[in-house]
């Protein structure tokens, strides 16, 4: 399959053809009945000769070029619906069967209802185009009504979440004018897994009650069904917990699927590059080091501790809270006695087979470093974060 990706530049269009890359390539392996051979990049830069070409050769057509920050209101027409009308043209000069996607937007909904806006307007009309190529010719069309995108955009153009992302990576200014004002957004990945559902002929097809899609197997329009509604307000504040988190070391509660995760990893994305690194404050002494790595808001935290040469360490125990050990460089002797019974076990653990330790609460322990001369790093989980108010650690040493 040859793919012709117009707007190939912008948000959308750059997302899509890296991933479309990826499948091409073999690197990405989700997608089995996905065979691509050729990918075709079109952007306001190309020549209309390259158009033409990319035409006659292609299998499939994302159209995602568009205008949404023209200079003057007529330019809305000009690049929604007579950049589509041109396309169209070309493709049916050269007798073409592709499919063609259509990139349009929620704002097309509102055309006689609410409003009468210029960018709406044009992209209800590059829609009805698109559909009354379709009839004409038997290829198949999917045009897809976009709420507000989610993804890796220029501030300060036209995606509040971009904006926001970039001021507080960046120490920037930044106003929210209504904090419990919703927005419905689309996250950049889900709307690639959309259009790799549509490649492979799984699309989700919908009508529209109002801006509402109304999933229907025979509808007029495709969708992506995975949105978010959040409101500015819990976009920043989530924004803010995220900036905290180099000097608090809590990575906040991001399930699987959630929103915060996505947001997270958007915000990364704005990082300027003197904060991909960020200190870490190691505890040290003559017996060597202990440094807390991670912390998260309900699954405890990760901490390595550096011991020097026949050093031990540890000497206590817990009521409630358990920890995991793992040597990851180095020899060392874990020993774990019960306070209540007296047992004792004892594990001879090394970097050269990972393992992890249990350490059970009520059962005092220690690591001894068994080398002369290398240093013992270990890895600690702890599952609750470290409280100095109520730390439930008491002082026993194993070997009485």
């Amino acid at each position: 399959m040859n793919i012709l990706v117009t707007g190939a530049k912008g948000m959308v269009g750059q997302a899509l053809c890296a991933n479309l890359k990826n499948i091409r390539d073999g690197k990405n392996r989700t997608r089995p009945n996905i065979s691509i051979e050729e990918i075709y990049e079109y952007d306001i830069d190309n020549s209309e000769k390259e158009l033409n070409e990319y035409c006659q050769k292609a299998d499939f057509v994302f159209n995602l070029a568009g205008i949404n920050r023209p200079k003057t209101n007529d330019e809305f027409m000009q690049g929604n619906f007579g950049f589509g009308e041109k396309l169209l043209n070309i493709l049916k000069t050269n007798n073409s069967k592709a499919t063609v996607m259509l990139s349009s937007s929620i704002q097309a909904t509102l055309i006689g209802r609410y409003g009468q806006s210029d960018y709406g307007k044009s992209k209800l009309a590059g829609e009805e185009l698109l559909f009354k190529y379709g009839e004409e010719t038997g290829a198949k069309v999917a045009v897809y009504r976009f709420p507000n995108l989610m993804g890796h955009s220029r501030p300060n153009y036209n995606s509040a979440v971009s904006t926001f992302c970039n001021a507080v990576a960046n120490d920037l200014p930044y106003t929210v004018n209504d904090r419990s004002s919703e927005v419905e957004l689309l996250y950049i990945d889900d709307l690639v897994e959309g259009m790799f559902d549509l490649l492979e002929g799984k699309e989700k097809h919908c009508d529209y009650d109002g801006m509402i899609p109304i999933e229907n197997k025979n509808g007029r329009y495709c969708y992506v069904p995975l949105t978010y509604k959040v409101t500015l307000g819990e976009i920043v504040d989530l924004l803010n917990q995220f900036k905290q988190q180099p000097e608090t070391l809590v990575v906040p509660n991001i399930p699987d699927g959630s929103f915060a995760k996505k947001l997270y990893s958007l915000y990364l994305s704005y990082l300027p590059t003197d904060k991909f690194k960020f200190e870490l404050k190691m505890n040290c002494d003559d017996r060597g080091s202990f440094t807390e790595l991670l912390k998260t808001a309900d699954c405890g935290q990760f901490s390595v501790n550096i011991s020097k040469p026949g050093i031990t360490k540890g000497q206590h125990w817990h009521n409630s809270k358990w920890e995991f050990f793992i040597v990851v460089s180095g020899r060392a002797r874990i020993e774990e006695r019960n306070i209540h019974t007296n047992e004792k076990v004892s594990f001879e653990v090394s970097g050269d087979k990972i393992e992890a330790v249990h350490m059970i609460p009520g059962w005092t322990h220690n690591i001894i470093n068994l080398s002369d001369t290398e240093n013992l790093v270990t890895l600690m989980w702890a599952n609750e974060q470290f409280d100095s108010n109520h730390p439930d650690t008491f002082f026993e040493p194993v070997n009485l």
